[in-house]
């Protein structure tokens, strides 16, 4: 039991190791717009790059049951390594919007050797409580995600060639850290060869489809929401010039706070079961895509950022509940396929989102955009509110 606890701790600090990289360029934007005359548009392209990368990789990753077949922890490091030295390129003085777009493309197609391989791996070591295992590995995700907006605020004052220095390094120390101490847990059962007809599965089985639709409508919301977290407050700032804001360092606090609650929604999983905790978070988070307008009109500092912390808890709570649905439902031998085909849908859906928010943008007022995103969560709720349990 200690041995497990000490693995599944393990796989969570390499999880937010190679995770930092993923919004690492959202992070250093301006920088990047200076020094490589980039268009103002550039965050949606670029973001949206990441996630085409990384559906792309999840789909053959999930098409070739990679890490059903080979070691997840093997599979977990070479991706770790490759993610690590294409995100380092970002800072050649070559570069131009098309190098980093494809710099950012690839840095997506091996983050899906992390992300849900670091699930997968995480199932493998724990077939009780995987609700609370997922709940710490995916709000390492949120952290990892978050920490390049903290090494661009004025706190750390890190030049942003050091941002994607230092995300690049920790990247490969997650993956020296899976490979040295996380062997292939007690609990996996390997697949001799590719799962070309897992989709099937997971659209003819009613759990495991009310699961992976739940997730899908979750993320039509989050990674939007992630990206535009330092507009959101930028546009708050414009309305409100004698607020005193720190973009970087609160889009960090905004997105951060997500890796508590996915821990807490973890633990509250085991109580009250992890399709209750999921849908409730969907309907608060809903609420605040509903009430988002509302923050633009008050003077309140203080009352703006506990609205978008709290968003920022109730967007994130319950992603790792969703995808515990998915992995509990899901034949053991399919399990890592069944969790990164999820994923690759459930990211096509975030370009979707990201595209659509940004050609909005041109044609709606800013303090009503975000209505759009409530498209996601009511879809997810009323998804998970089914006679038949999925559990």
């Amino acid at each position: 039991m200690k041995n497990t606890r000490l693995i599944i701790f393990i796989i969570v600090i390499a999880q937010f190791c190679c995770t930092s990289v993923w919004f690492a360029s959202n992070a250093v934007l301006s920088d990047l717009i200076r020094n490589f005359g980039l268009n103002e548009n550039a965050l949606e392209h670029l973001t949206s790059a990441v996630q085409f990368g990384f559906i792309l990789g999840t789909l053959l990753f999930a098409l070739l049951a990679i890490a059903d077949r080979f070691s997840p922890s093997q599979v977990f490091f070479a991706c770790a390594i490759s993610v690590a030295v294409i995100n380092l390129s970002t800072i050649l003085e070559s570069n131009t919007f098309i190098s980093l777009l494809c710099v950012r493309f690839a840095t997506g197609f091996f983050l899906a050797g992390i992300y849900p391989v670091g699930m997968k791996i995480a199932s493998d070591y724990s077939n009780k409580g995987l609700g609370k295992a997922l709940g710490f590995l995916v709000g390492a995700l949120v952290v990892g995600t978050a920490f390049p907006h903290l090494l661009n605020s004025a706190f750390f004052k890190v030049s942003w060639e050091n941002v994607i220095l230092a995300t690049s390094c920790i990247a490969c120390i997650g993956g020296l850290l899976i490979l040295l101490f996380v062997p292939n847990g007690p609990y996996r059962k390997r697949n001799y060869k590719p799962a070309l007809n897992t989709g099937k599965v997971i659209f003819k089985d009613i759990k495991l489809r009310t699961a992976a639709f739940g997730y899908f409508g979750h993320m039509w919301e989050l990674y939007t929401f992630w990206a535009f977290v330092p507009v959101i407050l930028a546009t708050y700032l414009n309305l409100h010039p004698l607020a005193e804001i720190n973009i970087p360092l609160l889009s960090f606090l905004i997105i951060g706070i997500g890796g508590f609650s996915c821990v807490i929604g973890g633990y509250l999983s085991s109580a009250f079961g992890e399709k209750k905790v999921a849908r409730t978070a969907l309907l608060l988070s809903g609420c605040c895509c509903l009430l988002s307008p509302l923050i633009f009109y008050t003077d309140s500092t203080p009352i703006f950022l506990a609205f978008l912390f709290f968003w920022g808890m109730t967007v994130v709570a319950d992603s790792p509940l969703l995808s515990t649905l998915v992995a509990q439902n899901a034949p053991a031998e399919h399990r890592a396929t069944a969790l990164t085909l999820v994923n690759s849908i459930g990211f096509a859906i975030t370009i979707v989102s990201l595209q659509t928010i940004s050609l909005l943008s041109n044609y709606i007022d800013p303090k009503f955009l975000y209505l759009i995103l409530a498209i996601g969560p009511i879809i997810g709720v009323f998804t998970l509110i089914q006679k038949k349990e999925t559990h």
